[in-house]
């Protein structure tokens, strides 16, 4: 065992957002930090999630503008074969630098160190330490006044019959594909199967999404699920919903899925059917650290685990698992920590997206969640044929949706497949925080010719046929 070369007031086991936000967070409180990280340095986001996948989605995009050039008269374009190790190359090179960037070089400036090596709890609850395994030998042991787990998820394998000796490809294994595959069958049709789906299906390859529930994106509106389902269809990628996978198995190569309709094959296999909590390992009963079903650390309002000097923040609490909730964890969980700050975390305004083209984003309540809270519901869609942002941009593929308390009229929820929903989710945020009324978003100011004037035209529609308005929602 390594002596222990110093105690430092917080010791941080994850490097992602979370792990981050929370080494910065105590820096400017001039805490002295240790961050101990078992792969590579950033997490998640950068290394495996948003950062490549969004890179790849964005090449996919130009290329299917190309594609689709045609839809301007007077407009004509090509697209070639796709150099699929080229493009994956550049990928890894953007990594690699906001790697640099934002993580490795951020730490330095901060003055925080950076351990390589497996943490592991020990000690006792009173006292818990940290034991880690180095990656260059040997065992160091950490003290520290608090702790923060901030280890993130990992994709999970679909329970299916056969998967895992047919050999199958996660989000993360996919984009460090060789070469790109003739023809994936995706599992799995919520927002890292859909994102996959049309990345791959936009470079060339044939796709085919299986979702066991009723419909694609079940977790959004209705209006949304259908919207993406004809909009996936327009790109030749075949959906089956309501059509959990029954076995799968190699043959002469490709892998057969066998579904209750009958049979699909191809090349490849890809299960996005979700990420759990990375917990396994820490030895967290030995310190009283309780976790969950799914191996999530329990965690209070504050972001405490059940021993008062442990905290955990990001994917690894079981909390909506996006980059921008692990960072603010971070930062809420560091502040309590070493302040006694008493923070909590506020999900009511969250925003989401999926990163499909058009996208699929939203702010607040869907219209079930609004009656099951026992709203009085009133609700409007308004077709994107109806928003002149897409009119000029001659794609009117999706919807706006407004979810509103029709006893006060105040919004409860914005919903939206547009080319800039994620835009419109966050002018929702804001719209929403604000507490305004349907009226009130119905007569402010709004650009002409911009997503967000989506919003005012929708709002509209609770009191007038926006067919009848002029081109600027007059």
């Amino acid at each position: 065992m390594g002596e222990v070369a110093k105690r430092y007031d917080l010791a941080v086991v994850g490097s992602g957002a979370a792990g981050f936000a929370a080494a910065i967070s105590a820096r400017r409180y001039g805490a002295s930090v240790v961050m101990i990280e078992a792969g590579t340095v950033g997490g998640t986001c950068v290394n495996t999630g948003c950062v490549p996948s969004k890179a790849l989605l964005a090449a996919a995009h130009v290329r299917q503008v190309a594609a689709t050039a045609d839809r301007f008269p007077g407009i004509s374009a090509g697209v070639g074969r796709v150099e699929f190790e080229e493009l994956v190359f550049g990928k890894d090179a953007l990594v690699a630098g906001m790697r640099s960037d934002k993580y490795i070089n951020l730490a330095g400036r901060y003055g925080w160190e950076i351990v390589a090596g497996v943490a592991r709890f020990a000690g006792t609850r009173r006292d818990p330490v940290l034991d880690v395994q180095l990656d260059s030998g040997g065992v160091h042991r950490i003290e520290a006044g608090q702790y923060l787990v901030a280890t993130g998820s990992a994709p999970t394998a679909p329970s299916i019959d056969g998967l895992a000796e047919a050999g199958y490809l996660t989000s993360t294994t996919a984009m460090d594909l060789a070469q790109l595959p003739g023809s994936m069958v995706v599992v799995g049709g919520n927002a890292i199967g859909l994102e996959q789906a049309q990345l791959f299906a936009r470079l060339g390859t044939q796709v085919t999404v299986v979702e066991a529930l009723d419909r694609l994106a079940p977790f959004d509106e209705p209006e949304a699920s259908v919207a993406i389902e004809s909009i996936l269809a327009d790109e030749g990628i075949t959906v089956y919903t309501g059509a959990p996978v029954t076995k799968v198995w190699r043959d002469n190569g490709q892998v057969v899925v066998a579904l209750p309709a009958g049979q699909v094959r191809a090349d490849e296999i890809l299960g996005a059917t979700g990420r759990r909590p990375v917990t396994a390992g820490l030895n967290l009963d030995r310190v009283g650290v309780a976790t969950g079903a799914w191996g999530e650390i329990v965690v209070d309002d504050e972001l405490r685990t059940t021993n008062p000097r442990v905290w955990a923040a990001g994917d690894v609490t079981g909390a909506p698992q996006y980059v921008y909730v692990a960072a603010h964890h971070g930062d809420v969980a560091a502040g309590n920590a070493l302040t006694g700050a008493g923070r909590t975390v506020d999900y009511a305004h969250l925003p989401r997206v999926i990163f499909t083209s058009p996208a699929i984003a939203a702010a607040g309540m869907t219209e079930a969640q609004a009656v099951e809270a026992g709203y009085n519901c009133d609700c409007r869609v308004l077709p994107l044929e109806y928003m002149p942002r897409a009119v000029v941009n001659r794609d009117t593929r999706g919807m706006v949706k407004l979810v509103v308390d029709a006893d006060t009229g105040r919004l409860l929820g914005v919903h939206a497949v547009a080319e800039a929903a994620g835009e419109l989710a966050a002018a929702g945020v804001y719209v929403l925080a604000a507490g305004m009324t349907v009226r009130q978003v119905a007569e402010m100011w709004s650009p002409y010719l911009t997503a967000a004037e989506g919003l005012k035209l929708a709002a509209q529609a609770f009191t007038r046929d926006v067919a009848d308005l002029s081109c600027c929602a007059v």
